[in-house]
């Protein structure tokens, strides 16, 4: 991937495609009145994720500093892409175009046709991912835990602070998507919010200050708990970095962007694999095949 220059902040948006009650700063100021996004946020982050060991750290002067929680799911590798690949990756997309998407955001989708609530899909049109892609997949397989994923969709969103860019708490869907959801995050840092909407509560385990592990001897050191609905766990994504979700941190703790953690403008590239039923083995394993096909083919346009 050769060096090339990328533009800090894209076109203004003309209009924006919020529907419901998602916003952007585009239709609030057309509303008038106090938009959300100048309340305080409902959750602080009282928990920070820790790459070296998978715990969700209280934050400093929150009511849970000196607490910690372990965090599995969660795999942040950092620089995947160096700077000429990620302004080389960016120019590149913009080549093609962006379509408005809800809470201030574009997209450029790489997939299949869904209907998720009918729980069909039409491969018809599909193309495949982009070209651009190839390396990173390849890139991908070559570390622990990635070795055999094969996505089947791209999704590039587009992030803007003059938008109001953000996404709502959300798990992906569970039906084509499988174990793992991969996502490259560029031009910008941010935030992932992790959030865990379930009753019941988390048990929490002393974690000395400036200390990389908790203390931990059994179940016996756990000796606070935290409400799962009030607990918010805070990921740092680094410029270039890839951020892997699986396990409980895919099926059980929903994730956010918010929009106080879009300093500039920040594009995420996201892969998803095929869900059990589209693999090997599966219900419609044949479906899955010829999605993989097309995908890997790397022939592919925005659809």
């Amino acid at each position: 991937m050769a060096a090339a220059a990328v533009a800090e902040v894209p076109e203004v948006l003309q209009e924006c495609g919020c529907k419901g009650i998602r916003t952007c700063l585009i239709c609030e100021r057309q509303r008038g009145g106090d938009p959300p996004w100048q309340l305080p946020p409902q959750n602080p982050d009282r928990f920070i994720y820790c790459p070296l060991t998978g715990w969700a750290l209280g934050a400093e002067e929150s009511d849970f500093e000196c607490w910690a929680f372990p965090f599995p799911g969660v795999m942040l590798i950092e620089d995947f892409v160096t700077p000429e690949e990620e302004a080389e990756l960016v120019r590149l997309m913009d080549r093609d175009p962006w379509k408005l998407s809800q809470s201030g955001r574009r997209k450029q989708d790489y997939g299949p046709k869904v209907n998720f609530r009918k729980r069909k899909l039409k491969a018809a049109g599909f193309r495949g991912l982009p070209g651009c892609s190839l390396e990173l997949v390849q890139r991908m397989a070559l570390y622990p835990g990635l070795e055999d994923f094969r996505p089947v969709e791209q999704c590039n969103l587009d992030y803007c602070p003059e938008w109001g860019s953000a996404i709502d708490p959300h798990l992906d869907d569970a039906w084509l998507w499988g174990e793992r959801l991969v996502s490259l995050n560029l031009l910008s840092p941010t935030v992932l919010s992790m959030t865990y909407e379930a009753p019941g509560s988390l048990l929490l385990c002393p974690a000395p200050p400036g200390a990389l592990e908790p203390l931990v001897d059994g179940l016996a050191a756990f000796s606070r708990s935290a409400l799962c609905q009030d607990v918010e766990v805070a990921v740092a994504l680094p410029r270039r970095s890839l951020l892997v979700l699986s396990g409980p941190a895919r099926y059980q703790w929903q994730h956010a962007i918010h929009r106080r953690h879009i300093t500039a403008r920040r594009v995420c590239t996201t892969f998803r694999e095929l869900s059990a039923e589209f693999r090997p083995g599966g219900r419609q394993q044949a479906l899955g095949q010829e999605l993989l096909r097309i995908a890997l083919s790397f022939q592919g346009r925005p659809t």
